[in-house]
Parts: structure tokens; C-alpha cells; sequence
């Protein structure tokens, strides 16, 4: 597949389950994200794979985030945030470590971490996977970041659930460049 097409399909499919990509093809789907602009060579990316009993650990520390930050939350809501780990076989978490740089801002690092995300979920489609982008509540969490062995200044850009996809993604309108594009002329 050609990148041009690569990028004019691709999608977020959110019905996905097994298999997830493993082993060496895990490793290039995650080598291709890491070729992602990086202003400075700062690296600032931590990626986390929870698979397997980990996506129930990952569900109940969920469940402990907002029982923390929502003491009013019924069972319900527990219950139903505890199971969206459960939806993939395979969860990507991407956060950005920020450093000190004197060349790299904050926000820099973070939009390098957002772009090893989006990497990930072309690499996943180019190879004939699919995969969603979530945050939420739970990505702005400490008691998640602290769950997750990350730092309360690290940035959780996405949880990206990753795996085969059970039906073709749905269709989505999307805008055209006419739409979010405007000539500037100077000022």
C-alpha cells in the first residue's frame, strides 16, 4: 500500500480482537512510530503494552482512579470503566516523559508523543490491524500515572487498544482542506 493511500484510509475501528500483532512484527509496527519528528532528539516517548490478565489489572486500576477522584460513582460506572481495557488484545499506552531542553518546550515533546501514536495506528493498518485513540479521565489521572510506574508530570497521550478488526471501520465524514484551511497574506 502506498503511504498516500495508507493516510487517505486510514481509520479507527473500535470492534477488534484477536490476535494482535507480536513478536518482530511488534517490533517494526513500534520501530515506525518511533520515527516520529522528535525536535531536539529528546525522546521524551514511554510506551507501556498491557495484553493479556494486565488489561483486567489496567481495568481495576481504572476502577480505583475514579472511585479516588468520583467517591460519588455508582457500581455502575465502575463497573462498566473497569471492562474498557477488555475491548482489545492489545493496549498501546503512549505518554510523553518531558525533560528540560533547551531546544524542546513541553509542549513539543508532547505533540512528538501524539505523533508516535498516530505512527502507531498507521503502522497497525498498514499491516492489516486496526486500533483506537482514547484519553479521557483516566489519561489525566495520577493515580493511573502512578499505577502505570509513570512520573505525575508525564503526559498520557493515548491508550491506543490495538488488534485484528472483527468489521471494516465504520464510516466517518471527515472535513476536506477547505474546510480548516485559510490563506494568510501577511498582516
Amino acid at each position: 500500500m502506498l503511504a498516500t493511500e495508507l493516510l487517505a484510509a486510514r481509520a479507527s475501528n473500535g470492534k477488534l480482537t484477536d490476535p494482535a500483532p507480536e513478536g518482530e512484527e511488534r517490533a517494526r509496527i513500534l520501530a515506525d512510530a518511533l520515527r516520529a519528528p522528535d525536535h531536539g532528539a529528546v525522546r521524551p516517548w514511554t510506551i507501556l503494552t498491557v495484553e493479556g490478565e494486565a488489561r483486567a489489572k489496567l481495568g481495576e486500576l481504572f476502577a480505583r482512579a475514579l472511585r479516588a477522584s468520583d467517591p460519588e460513582a455508582t457500581e455502575e460506572q465502575v463497573t462498566r470503566l473497569a471492562g474498557k481495557p477488555l475491548r482489545a488484545p492489545l493496549i498501546f499506552v503512549v505518554a510523553a516523559s518531558v525533560r528540560a531542553h533547551p531546544k524542546a518546550p513541553e509542549i513539543e515533546q508532547v505533540l512528538s508523543a501524539g505523533a508516535v501514536a498516530h505512527g502507531l495506528l498507521l503502522s497497525l493498518q498498514a499491516r492489516g490491524y486496526a486500533g483506537f485513540w482514547r484519553t479521557g479521565p483516566m489519561a489525566y489521572s495520577d493515580v493511573v500515572k502512578e499505577g502505570l510506574g509513570l512520573a505525575p508530570s508525564d503526559h498520557i497521550v493515548a491508550f491506543l487498544y490495538a488488534g485484528t478488526p472483527s468489521v471494516a471501520p465504520p464510516a466517518m465524514p471527515r472535513p476536506t482542506p477547505a474546510d480548516v484551511t485559510r490563506p494568510w497574506t501577511g498582516a
